[in-house]
């Protein structure tokens, strides 16, 4: 009992930070300070996100480059996320050209390592801004473009395909999905969350937005089946290093990876599906050109 109290109210404290802050632009009547609010909590979930993840591979023998890896996901969260707050327009190409700066200055500072395995580090050095710091600032950006209701949506439809594939695989599921990195897992439990957020999301989604049903259903496709990869993705990376839980910053429930586990994989898929099906967008505009 005392373990269920204890979950429950982490559970509940999670909710409130993340929805509080989420909504904080509609609770103060200021749009502009509640996305610097909800960047702000952002941006300390991928400090945790980055703390977490260095930790677990330096449990294998890696010794990545800890603090230009908080430098680059600190650096790469404001300037991703920074542009949308300002209003401003950054370039693709100016974001291609930064991200390669950093993966060069990563493999140059091995060389005054002695690592057997430079390349290795450098890799893992870059993971914190690729898997964590971009995600985190695309969902920063997609609440200034669209919205808190709209982001909403999203991370409704992840719980609610969790919560169907847990409630699926209890009662139907028989036949495992992928035993070698999640034993828990199975395609019936999978099928059914699937179910269950396109349901979701083609009833709810255009009640709160003037985004018509079709595009949640591939928005909840895309939350169910992707966003069920990321959670098998993160088991994998637990499961190398021998542990249950990435952290301990919310008893019962992990920490900051097990939490946005599956959000880090599906933001930049539902960002991407946003964006090049907006008529205004001119991702929009050269794609109609080749049709």
């Amino acid at each position: 009992m005392k373990t269920f109290w204890i979950r429950t109210v982490s559970a509940i404290v999670y909710v409130i930070l993340f929805l509080g802050t989420m909504f904080s632009g509609v609770f103060t009547g200021n749009l502009q300070a509640g996305v610097l609010i909800f960047g702000a909590f952002l941006l300390f979930v991928t400090v945790g996100c980055s703390f977490e993840f260095l930790r677990m591979v330096g449990r294998q023998g890696a010794h990545p480059s800890r603090l230009l890896a908080y430098l680059f996901a600190v650096v790469g969260f404001l300037l991703l996320g920074i542009p949308s707050v300002m209003g401003l327009n950054v370039a693709l190409f100016g974001y291609m050209v930064v991200f390669y700066c950093l993966f060069a200055l990563s493999v140059i500072v091995q060389l005054w390592q002695h690592s057997e395995q430079p390349f290795r580090e450098a890799a893992y050095t870059l993971v914190p801004l690729l898997y964590i710091a971009v995600p985190l600032a695309l969902m920063l950006t997609l609440l200034q473009d669209r919205g808190p209701l709209v982001l909403l949506m999203v991370v409704a439809m992840v719980w609610v395909n969790d919560s169907g594939a847990y409630i699926g695989g209890s009662l139907f599921g028989r036949h495992k999905m992928w035993p070698r990195h999640s034993p828990g897992k199975t395609w019936e439990g999978t099928a059914f969350g699937v179910l269950v957020a396109i349901l979701f999301a083609v009833f709810a989604g255009p009640a709160v937005s003037t985004i018509a049903w079709p595009h949640w259903l591939v928005l909840a496709l895309i939350c169910s089946i992707v966003g069920t990869l990321g959670d098998l993705v993160e088991s994998m990376l637990k499961r190398s290093v021998g542990v249950k839980d990435s952290g301990s910053i919310m008893p019962g429930h992990g920490g900051f990876l097990d939490r946005f586990d599956s959000l880090l994989i599906i933001m930049p898929f539902v960002y991407f599906y946003l964006t090049v099906t907006d008529p205004d967008n001119a991702f929009f505009l050269i794609l109609q050109l080749f049709s």
